[in-house]
């Protein structure tokens, strides 16, 4: 086939048969298609050596092909877990990502969310939690013809704007689990206040410590900011307990590895001493020493239909909006002393 000097999307829909439309799901990889018709049509780009006008189609729609990601999430490996499932969905299609930090507490937080989008001609827009709890940000979204997707640890919105997570059930089972292997003093690092995620896995460890038959005691529970120090200061505090736990659950990874860090610290042996179970499964789970029992939450499928939903709106509705989480035992929780483990699930 000889090929065009400048080809169009309509010299690829005349040559294959197909509408505009076709074409352009194709470009942006629809899953509203039969493969048969994607090859055909990929087949013609190649062929002719198309490449999509992606000014021109900006200007048409009065939109750039970027996503957003706007947050105030003070773990790192969260947001890096999070970019690298949007650039999972986005990669081989000519959507970009854009990510815009920000200070919840900024008494000009709305404007500036307004402004970005307003700025970046934004396609469409994830929240991460806490952002994406305020019912107002994803409203100046809509207000402005933007696709919104909101990450939760609960339901914030319809299906089709939402993924979330069973945070409240997993961490119960990863405290119900401790107490079927011996644990009876089992103490909690929490997330920082204003936190959802924070507030649902508080209310797990509590589940879990009531299904066990347990009382929980405010002396080997504190709170965190989801930031290594503050895992260490809180491993300070609740070593310190004239009782001390023989496990703890924190609410993060990265708080889990200063808990580690202040047990070292003291001397103590983990997990012969101290039985930790984190939360998230990021890579510092896998990368300390020893390797950090924890929750595994699904941050990069989640972020990656995120994705899929903003730069496919029309078939968002068919994508999952809940994840579950599971736990993941690896070196940092054992049977308290003298526990025998052998029929625990």
């Amino acid at each position: 086939m000889a090929k065009a000097q400048n080809p169009t999307i309509n010299d690829v829909a005349r040559l294959s048969g197909v509408s505009k439309k076709t074409v352009s799901r194709v470009i942006n990889n629809s899953p509203l298609l039969n493969q048969a018709t994607r090859e055909k049509v990929e087949a013609v780009i190649a062929d002719l050596g198309y490449v999509p006008n992606l000014q021109a189609r900006a200007l048409a729609l009065r939109r750039n092909f970027l996503i957003g990601l706007i947050h105030d999430n003070p773990n790192g490996q969260m947001v890096l877990g999070v970019q690298e499932g949007i650039l999972d969905t986005i990669r081989n299609t000519e959507f970009a990502l854009v990510v815009r930090p920000v200070d919840r507490y900024s008494p000009t937080l709305v404007e500036d969310v307004r402004k970005f989008i307003e700025q970046q001609r934004l396609y469409g827009v994830m929240f991460l939690p806490p952002l994406s709890e305020r019912d107002d940000l994803a409203q100046v979204a809509r207000d402005l013809g933007c696709t919104v997707v909101r990450m939760g640890s609960a339901k914030l919105d319809d299906d089709a704007h939402l993924v979330a997570s069973n945070d409240r059930q997993a961490v119960s089972e990863a405290v119900e689990w401790l107490a079927q292997i011996g644990h009876r003093r089992i103490g909690f690092i929490a997330g920082p206040e204003g936190f959802r995620s924070a507030a649902e896995r508080e209310a797990g460890f509590l589940d879990g410590l009531a299904k066990a038959g347990l009382t929980p005691d405010p002396t080997i529970m504190t709170r965190g900011t989801y930031r290594f120090e503050s895992g260490l200061a809180a491993g300070e505090a609740l070593l310190s307990a004239k009782a001390p736990p023989t496990a703890v659950f924190s609410s993060n990874d990265v708080m889990a590895a200063g808990l580690i860090h202040a047990a070292k610290g003291r001397g103590l042996d983990v997990p012969g001493d101290l039985s930790i179970i984190g939360f998230d499964d990021t890579a510092i789970a896998a990368h300390i020493w020893p390797p950090l029992t924890t929750v595994r939450w699904p941050i990069r499928t989640m972020a990656s239909t995120a994705a899929s939903k903003l730069i496919r709106p029309g078939s968002a509705a068919a994508e999952p909006a809940f994840f579950l989480s599971d736990l993941i035992r690896r070196a940092s929780a054992i049977p308290y002393p003298g526990k025998d483990a052998s029929n625990d699930r």
